[in-house]
């Protein structure tokens, strides 16, 4: 256990303990050598004794070690230290994605949208190194307190090799896909599945599937078929609708085949939110079974074997198969309780049924086991007739740009494939002539089955309308300055910019080219990610400025200064003024303590007390105090003050601008032994003036 002001590898000083999982317990700590906040992941000491268990855990943090995108958090060092091993990662402020939809219900569907595509812009990129996280859920999704959405706990994610992963952990169960419920082969079309998932409970506020075991919900990931998310929120545009339905499929074919696809979806979603353009493949051969390939048969027979064997195993990764929502640390950091005993028990009983269930579909398929009506055929002839059933069903897509729309017609229909045509979605070009095919969604030398549908678009011509430069402006004045000259409108986001929200970054064509009136010119814009715009608040009272900007979702810093213009209490500057920034950035201003005033001292040496010797008629002198005059050097008085006392001492001036000397006298009031009084000037004395 550790605790506050330990030091790990002499460079991380422990802060607190922030959270704990099934295998680890986080802590927040300080980077001495960095100077930054990190969260560190501790192996427990159960687990920490299991040589084989340590070696994978090493060997999982430094896979994902590799992964750096602004929407994953980040793993910094990996290490051991007196039999205790490490992750240190990222430190982020924030709740969880899971937490946020509690708080909210639902979430709207533009929300929703925009948390997907960073969600998915993290998997995406650690899907191109090849490792696969596995464990996607709302609880694993951390919205930071700038709103930066971030993808953790790729630490039980595996390098993915075509032939080597095998569902270790089956994550948590409600955002599982099928094929690790039946502990098959897991790839990245398994992370598409659990985004789906994600995506459904964000717009619902629901999960599809519950039930009062993970064992029941299992087998509804295997068996059920979703409720489309419409039928609990009425005003669900159709696009994302149909995007939660894609990826949800149970048949991983049938998914979107890649994170990149599926980003494409939800950027278009965006723009078109009640576009009917999400293609779902439909189901092979009018309910065929589907052609499982030889090299697909020996990893489901590895896998089956691997997965009856391990099932007798008391493997520890298998208590973390439940809500990690429903226990855990604090809010935005990571959420990992044991199951209970009795239900990992259910969990491994309803494996090894899933099993047996998985071994007969596969006899089945070989021929070794038969259900139902019998066939004369032997297994090859019938694997025969499989094969060639599917590959009457594939043909290669054929180029049908300079056709027109017809003649492409024409020659489709002999496919079995659609056509679409948006209308008036037409573009310019120097090759095709107007009428001409352009362009095909689906590149020539492709395969498609038959149903699928390839959109096309008509070339208008040669252009002869320049396209304005609109490049910086916002979205709605870009469009409105295009459909003033005859264009029609499109737009997608970037994925990273420096200009506000939604503004214009670059255009297709290009600024300068020329298409015809009716054209289609895309847009492509700053991403539509909800930022705050600092509102000027100077020469507002700090109290104004403070209340203005912190209704804003915004953190005051306040610092002071002399101002001769702006008066005591008011905002003189400020930092970020009419900047996009996310909610909870510092914004500085600099309030006015008025005029500064400066304060001049000075003292003669000169100025003592007379000697004693010095008389009068009737005995010594008494000296009672006096009055000390300062004069400039012009003569002016500056400042003048009755004493009381022996010695006048030093004094202090303000305000004597533009002069540095001048000179001080003092006029001593005196009495004698007989009663008497008098004055003795003494001075005047020369001084300099210097400012405190």
């Amino acid at each position: 256990m550790l605790t506050e002001g330990m030091f790990i590898a002499d460079r991380y000083e422990i802060i607190g303990k922030v959270g704990a999982g099934g295998m680890s317990d986080v802590y927040k700590a300080k980077d001495h050598v960095l100077g930054r906040f990190v969260a560190i992941k501790v192996l427990k000491q159960e687990f920490s004794e299991d040589v084989n268990f340590v070696t994978k855990f090493r060997t999982e943090a430094q896979s994902a070690a590799g992964l750096e995108h602004p929407n994953i958090v980040n793993i910094y060092d990996v290490g051991s230290e007196n039999g205790m091993h490490y992750i240190v990662m990222e430190f982020v402020e924030g709740i969880t994605l899971k937490t946020y939809i509690e708080k909210k219900g639902r979430l709207t569907y533009k929300e929703a949208v925009s948390i997907a595509i960073q969600v998915g812009r993290g998997i995406e990129t650690a899907h191109n190194k090849n490792i696969v996280h596995r464990d996607i859920k709302p609880q694993n999704i951390i919205i930071s307190t700038e709103g930066k959405v971030k993808v953790t706990d790729f630490g039980i994610a595996r390098a993915a090799t075509t032939n080597t992963i095998n569902s270790d952990v089956m994550g948590s169960v409600h955002y599982s896909s099928p094929e690790q419920a039946r502990n098959g082969f897991v790839d990245g079309k398994s992370d598409i599945y659990s985004l789906g998932i994600v995506m459904y409970e964000m717009v619902t506020g629901r999960v599809p599937f519950d039930g009062d075991t993970t064992v029941a919900v299992a087998i509804q990931h295997l068996q059920e078929e979703i409720v489309a998310p419409s039928a609990y929120v009425a005003d669900l545009p159709i696009s994302l609708e149909k995007i939660i339905l894609k990826c949800t499929q149970k048949n991983p074919d049938r998914r979107y085949d890649s994170m990149e696809s599926l980003l494409m979806d939800l950027k278009k979603s965006l723009i078109s939110p009640n576009e009917d353009f999400v293609s779902i493949v439909p189901m092979g051969g009018n309910g065929k079974t589907r052609v499982i390939g030889e090299d697909e048969l020996a990893r489901i027979k590895e896998r089956t074997a691997q997965a009856a064997a391990e099932a007798d195993e008391d493997d520890e990764l298998d208590e973390e198969l439940d809500e990690d929502d429903e226990n855990g640390g604090k809010e935005g950091l990571f959420l990992n309780p044991k199951m209970d005993k009795a239900v990992t028990i259910m969990g491994i009983a309803a494996i090894a049924v899933i099993v047996i269930i998985v071994v007969c579909l596969v006899g089945n398929i070989l021929g070794i086991f038969r259900f139902g009506g019998s066939s004369n055929k032997d297994t090859e002839t019938e694997k025969d007739t499989q094969v060639s059933t599917d590959t009457e069903n594939m043909s290669e897509m054929i180029d049908l740009r300079g056709l027109t729309l017809q003649e492409a017609r024409e020659l489709l229909e002999e496919k079995e494939l659609n056509i679409v045509l948006k209308e008036g979605d037409t573009v310019s070009s120097e090759t095709f002539e107007e009428g001409q095919i352009a362009e095909q969604s689906v590149e020539k030398g492709d395969m498609v089955a038959e149903g699928d549908t390839v959109t096309v678009r008509i070339s208008s011509g040669t252009g002869d309308i320049p396209i304005p430069n609109v490049i910086g402006y916002n979205y709605e004045d870009a469009k409105k300055a295009l459909e003033n000259l005859g264009f029609r409108v499109g737009s997608e986001y970037a994925q990273e910019s420096d200009l506000p929200p939604e503004s214009v970054i670059s255009v297709t064509p290009n600024v300068g080219d020329k298409a015809k009136e009716g054209d289609t010119v895309t847009l492509v814009l700053a991403p539509q990610i909800e930022k705050i715009r600092v509102s000027s608040v100077t020469n507002m009272t700090q109290e104004e400025a403070e209340s203005t900007l912190t209704a804003q979702g915004l953190v005051v810093n306040v610092n002071t200064d002399y101002s001769e213009n702006i008066e005591k209490g008011r905002v003189i500057s400020q930092d970020k003024v009419n900047e996009y920034v996310n909610k909870g950035t510092t914004v500085t201003i600099v309030v006015s303590l008025g005029k500064k005033t400066t304060y001049y001292s000075f003292k003669s040496e000169n100025l003592q007390v007379p000697a004693d010797d010095v008389s009068k008629p009737g005995g010594d002198k008494t000296y009672t105090g006096g009055t000390v005059t300062l004069k400039a050097s012009d003569g002016s008085v500056l400042w003048t003050t009755d004493f009381n006392g022996t010695n006048p001492g030093s004094v202090s001036v303000d305000n004597i601008a533009g002069y540095s000397s001048g000179t001080l006298e003092v006029l001593w009031n005196y009495t004698l032994e007989d009663g008497n009084t008098g004055t003795n000037l003494v001075g005047p004395t020369a001084v300099s003036f210097t400012a405190k």
